[in-house]
């Protein structure tokens, strides 16, 4: 009989252990992204991130945004993050002009660097320095505090996709000017190649000299900077750069003397350009162009820190792009779409923005 009560007691605390303990599992996530296509692989476009780190009430914003991505490398099969640049908005300044920022330019540099920390050692992020990242406050001279905060070391992933780099306009090695290669069984060899704001004449013939190299010349190439279109639906290339930097390149250029003339350029990434109204439309373009060998060459500018609020406002509500390259190996998939909207259930419907110029294909 004592065996029995025994063996009872024991089964009612089991069963009232099943029924109070919580059962575990994954996190439910209030809009996961998914690719169209399982065999296709994916980079992420990030725009210029000045907005978000210039207040610090905004940084918050960009966290969610490199945290979104290292939470969906293998879920998206990210293979690289690309940056359009203008990673602060002053590069050294102390005297804080309150109208348009609350953060010392140390202050700046350290949240982007905090930002992108949640992607090294993860996937390889390639970022084309901007204006405002060089100078004291606009782009006076070429001191740049970049590589300081972003050192080659910092990122092991840069070590097997990192193939050749330019020096700076201070002479250091630096990946303000680097190229970095890719391999997909279905698209083959890529290069994503980066150069500083308002690239050198030596800086494009690197560029140049390497993908019409014998090792590189079958290789589809991206290439980024960050200013090279103007805004709008009527993108043009910007024909000068209003900023005391010199010797350099604006976007009319750019296409002269490497996009024209390169084998294999089909993509080219920008930022830097953008409109305070607020008009998705006015913040992004895109012009395709036949080169000097019949090829077409894509271009895209994607800017979006004013829409969360005008020049002073959030930074840009989350928005960013999400590049699918299909299997078919010639297909990108655009799709603009906002973490910040995507993760709580009550905003996840504002969180992909599906007019034609944020949600289009691009076919090599």
């Amino acid at each position: 009989m004592k065996k029995h009560r025994k063996k009872s007691i024991n089964t009612l605390l089991l069963s009232l252990l099943l029924f109070t303990t919580p059962i575990l599992k994954a996190q439910h996530r209030a809009d996961q992204q998914k690719l169209d296509n399982e065999s296709s692989f994916s980079m992420i476009l990030l725009g210029d991130p000045q907005g978000y780190v210039k207040y610090d009430i905004n940084q918050a914003i960009f966290d969610l945004c490199t945290s979104w991505i290292a939470d969906n490398i293998e879920n998206l099969n990210i293979k690289a993050v690309l940056c359009t640049g203008d990673l602060v908005e002053q590069n050294e300044n102390i005297v804080l002009n309150r109208a348009m920022l609350n953060q010392t330019s140390k202050e700046m540099w350290e949240a982007s660097s905090q930002a992108f920390k949640r992607l090294d050692n993860k996937v390889p992020y390639i970022i084309s320095c901007g204006n405002h990242d060089y100078g004291y406050k606009h782009s006076e001279n070429g001191i740049t505090n970049f590589p300081d905060y972003f050192p080659f070391e910092r990122n092991s992933t840069w070590r097997n996709t990192c193939i050749s780099n330019y020096p700076n306009r201070n002479q250091k090695s630096s990946i303000e000017n680097a190229a970095f290669e890719f391999e997909d069984p279905n698209w083959g060899k890529l290069l994503v190649i980066t150069s500083e704001f308002h690239p050198r004449d030596e800086v494009l013939q690197w560029a140049l000299d390497l993908v019409s190299s014998d090792k590189y010349i079958n290789h589809k190439v991206i290439f980024m900077t960050h200013g090279y279109l103007t805004n709008g639906p009527e993108a043009k290339w910007i024909e000068k750069d209003n900023y005391p930097l010199s010797p350099g390149n604006a976007g009319k250029d750019i296409w002269e003397k490497l996009i024209n003339k390169s084998p294999n350029i089909e993509l080219v990434i920008c930022g830097h350009t953008g409109d305070g109204n607020q008009k998705f439309e006015d913040n992004v373009s895109f012009r395709t162009d036949e080169k000097a060998n019949r090829k077409k060459a894509y271009q895209m500018m994607f800017n979006v820190q004013t829409l969360g609020g005008g020049w002073e406002g959030n930074g840009g509500d989350g928005w960013l792009r999400i590049l699918e390259f299909m299997p078919d190996g010639k297909t990108i998939k655009v799709r603009t779409y906002s973490p910040l909207f995507g993760i709580s259930p009550s905003t996840k419907h504002l969180a992909k923005r599906t007019e034609a110029f944020d949600q289009f294909d691009i076919v090599f």
